[in-house]
């Protein structure tokens, strides 16, 4: 893709669609998404608030834990210009907005 406006990847858990992240931003090693969620995002939303609740926190050992579940779930981002999958990454949703590294 041209530019990098209009890149997005569809988060997905197998076949079902959690759903897209539409780049807006880099911040050093993060992209900074919005997040339009999918018809799998009701059963995957708690991960993602224990996630992010534990960091608030500042409970480190839970919020590894947390992102381990996450990475546990077997979620992919597959980009929208049909290049490969990116399997091993950092997620962040809180709302509309997402933030991943990989």
């Amino acid at each position: 893709m041209g530019d990098a406006t209009l890149k997005s990847w569809e988060l997905k858990q197998g076949d079902r669609l959690i759903g897209t992240l539409v780049f807006e931003s880099q911040d050093m090693f993060w992209s900074d998404c919005r997040f339009l969620p999918g018809s799998g995002w009701a059963d995957m939303k708690p991960l993602f608030e224990r996630s992010r609740a534990a960091w608030l926190s500042g409970d480190t050992d839970a919020a590894i834990a947390a992102d381990e579940a996450v990475h546990a779930a077997g979620l992919a981002l597959e980009p929208a210009d049909g290049s490969a999958a990116i399997t091993e990454f950092l997620l962040r949703i809180d709302g509309d907005e997402a933030r991943f590294r990989w």
